[in-house]
This record gives C-alpha cells, structure tokens and sequence, in this order.
C-alpha cells in the first residue's frame, strides 16, 4: 500500500552529463514537461539542470524546476558559492541538498532546510541509507531521497535489487516524520521500477543516467511517468 496519496513523483537528476546543458538539456526539460502536460499533471515531475540552465529552463516548462546543489552559504563575499538566495531568482521552486555526488555536513544541511523554508522553497535531501534518512527527516526537509550509492548509474534498481532499503527508509523515516515526502533512487531505469518503488510505499523516485544517457530520453519518461501514475491510481482505488 502506497504511503501516501499525494501525486507521484518522477524527480529528473541533469547532473552534469553532456546532455545536461545548452539545447539537449533545454529539449529533455521541454520533454519532461510535455509528458507532464500529457497525463494532466497527476504526476509530479521535476527537473534539476546544472546552475548556468535554470533560467532559460525556468521560462521555457511548467514543471518544477529545482538547483542540483546550493551552498550553505549567506549572501556576500563567497566566490563561486550559489547561495539559495541566487537560484530563487532564477525562478526555481527548490533544490537537492547533500546529493552523494556532493555531500554536506549536517548542519549544512540544517541550515539550507531552514533557508529553504523562509525563501519559501522546497528542500530535497538526499541519504544514502535508511538510518540516514531517518535522521535527515528530523530536520523536517520537504522531501528525503534514500539513494545507495553502489547503485547510482549501474541500472541496477534499488527497487528490484535491494528492496529492502526501501521498505525499511519508509519505515524508520516514519517513525520520526510522518510527513516528508519519501523518494527513493539509484538505479532506477525504466518505468516498472518507478511503479516498483511507489509500491513498496515511496511517493516516487530520483533519476538521473537513464535519461540523460537514453537514446530516447522522451520515451524513458513517458514510460516512468506512465507507470507512476498507474501505482498511484492502483493506490488510489486500494483506499477507496
């Protein structure tokens, strides 16, 4: 049974692929958003492009648009920092925060929640463990996705090879926020994953390689977008 009824969501890491930036990056946003518009935003999807995209992404889709990283890091004198102040003047509704690929200290992590929550955006925290994201969700973040790290970019679905994770991250992350949002990422490659994870009781997923890697990226997130939204009608007509 699903956690929660809220809309799935598909979550859309750019990282820093080559097609992440510049006309590929801006025509895998416009698909994102175009598959969104085809299942009548009943599922949520976000993108996260490199910093130098968000604008030009930001006036160009509907969806959301989050920053891949920010610094924990007020305005003023901090060269090369991207304080949270900076991408919401691009026009983003929130941002990751300690990615794997770009971890924080904890109360780096506090204070970018915080911030995040008097700028009025959304905070998605990553964890590379259910323990951690238990502990994660005690800073009362938006959204928490549990990531295993050996997983990310091998295909292999956490969802499929260790399900146990997930089940577990929903249930620790629980027990102390009822709550955050719960994704689940690594691996994740088609839609029967996502449908996989949002059944084992997540609201959705974080991926990033099998899209910005696919040949076809529009189809991959059709096909993730499709298989969302049918755990959660699945979900929907299980609690009525």
């Amino acid at each position: 049974m699903v956690a929660t009824l809220k809309l799935p969501i598909v979550a859309i890491n750019f990282k820093a692929y080559p097609t992440a930036y510049g006309q590929r990056g801006l025509n895998i946003a416009k698909w994102a958003d175009s598959v969104y518009r085809e299942y009548g935003g009943n599922v949520k999807v976000i993108v996260a492009p490199p910093a130098t995209e968000l604008k030009a992404i930001v006036e160009s889709v509907e969806i959301d648009v989050f920053a891949q990283h920010v610094d924990p890091v007020n305005l003023g004198a901090r060269t090369g920092y991207i304080p949270l102040e900076i991408v919401k003047e691009c026009g983003v509704r929130g941002s990751i925060i300690n990615h794997s690929e770009h971890r924080l200290r904890i109360s780096e992590v506090a204070f970018l929640i915080k911030k995040a929550q008097a700028l009025g955006l959304t905070s998605l925290v990553c964890a590379d463990t259910p323990e951690v994201g238990a502990a994660l969700s005690t800073l009362k973040p938006d959204m928490v996705a549990v990531e295993p790290p050996e997983l990310i970019g091998t295909g292999i679905a956490v969802s499929k090879a260790r399900p146990e994770v997930v089940t577990n991250s929903v249930k620790m992350i629980r027990l102390v926020n009822r709550d955050v949002v719960i994704l689940t990422g690594a691996g994740i490659s088609s839609g029967k994953d996502v449908e996989a994870a949002i059944k084992l009781g997540t609201s959705g997923v974080l991926v990033a390689s099998a899209v910005m890697k696919a040949k076809d990226p529009k189809s991959v997130l059709k096909d993730m977008v499709e298989h969302a939204y049918r755990a959660w009608e699945e979900a929907v007509g299980e609690a009525l």
